[in-house]
């Protein structure tokens, strides 16, 4: 494989932005010159679709790893031109660098391509784990790299609609003061709105963001599971409307916009619910009993609960 070929394109100038901004007047990507030369170690979802974005705010994938097929087609469909190679010739031949690697890797390559000698002094060095701050990257930090933690707040499918799903999301972002600018741009670039997130702060942030959407596809999938159990053939049409509006409902309202038997007290309800599961699967009751003591303790302190009925209640959610 021939060795790739680092960009003219580099980080400040001298015009006081962190790179050439395009001209006055109507254009088009391709009317643009390439202002950041932008490689991509770990050609995944998330990777591929932010280096799709950043193409179409005027930068160029210059190159990417990728070692399945399936992540060497993404980078064919979603970064043509870009060439393929490994993780130390990425990041020579880029100004910025898209650590896009599961969580658990990221130390490791951070440290591990200090220890091979690549150059990354003066490249901007970007991850986009929601558990990092920028202090993963100290290592590179020391060697002269530019420390950036750009989280996407948002599920990426592997679909075509991947790279619009970034308009108007929250980037988590963590990074050195003087850097800020640089983050700013590169985010509303990307088309999402910046939210800064301390070092100290990232797990805290990760669990929450984790917890909301991760544990929410569980509940739904588990909901519709027991609809089908209970003879409802399309459990998703049914659930739908509902969850849609209990969603809304939260988002908008917090623990007023909360309905159903907790809130109401009726402690007969819960305690029909927890024998049903009993018998039907008892992984659902311990998730239901879990969560509906949250609920009530919730529903408790917002004054909705009395606390007489919220005493029925944990006697009915007892274990």
């Amino acid at each position: 494989m021939d060795p790739v070929t680092p960009s003219s394109a580099t980080p400040g100038n001298g015009s006081g932005a962190p790179w050439d901004a395009p001209g006055p007047g109507p254009e088009t990507p391709e009317d643009r010159p390439a202002r950041l030369a932008v490689g991509v170690v770990g050609a995944g979802r998330v990777g591929t679709a932010l280096g799709a974005a950043l193409s179409l705010a005027g930068h160029r994938v210059v190159a990417a790893t990728a070692v399945s097929e399936r992540s060497r087609t993404r980078v064919e469909e979603r970064l043509p031109g870009a060439a393929i190679a490994p993780p130390p010739e990425v990041v020579t031949a880029a100004d910025l660098v898209l650590l896009t690697v599961p969580d658990d890797e990221l130390p490791e390559l951070a440290s591990g391509l200090v220890s091979a000698g690549v150059p990354v002094t003066g490249k901007l060095v970007m991850h986009t784990s929601g558990r990092y701050g920028a202090a993963v990257l100290d290592p590179l930090t020391r060697a002269g790299a530019l420390p950036l933690a750009l989280h996407p707040v948002m599920t990426f499918t592997g679909r075509p609609d991947d790279v619009n799903r970034l308009t108007g999301i929250s980037f988590g972002v963590t990074s050195p003061d003087p850097l800020r600018p640089v983050a700013e741009a590169l985010v509303v670039e990307m088309g999402g709105e910046l939210v800064w997130i301390t070092e100290e702060r990232r797990p805290l942030y990760h669990a929450a963001l984790a917890g909301g959407a991760n544990h929410l596809v569980t509940l739904v999938v588990e909901a519709m599971d027991l609809l089908h159990a209970a003879g409802v053939a399309e459990p998703g049409r049914m659930l739908g409307p509902l969850l849609g509006a209990a969603l809304d409902n939260g988002l908008r309202l917090g623990i007023n916009g909360l309905t159903g038997p907790v809130a109401r007290g009726d402690a007969g309800t819960v305690s029909d619910h927890v024998a049903e599961l009993s018998r039907v699967s008892p992984e659902s009751r311990r998730a239901y009993v879990a969560l509906a003591r949250l609920t009530a303790d919730r529903a408790l302190a917002a004054g909705m609960l009395k606390p007489e009925d919220a005493e029925r209640l944990l006697e009915a959610l007892a274990d």
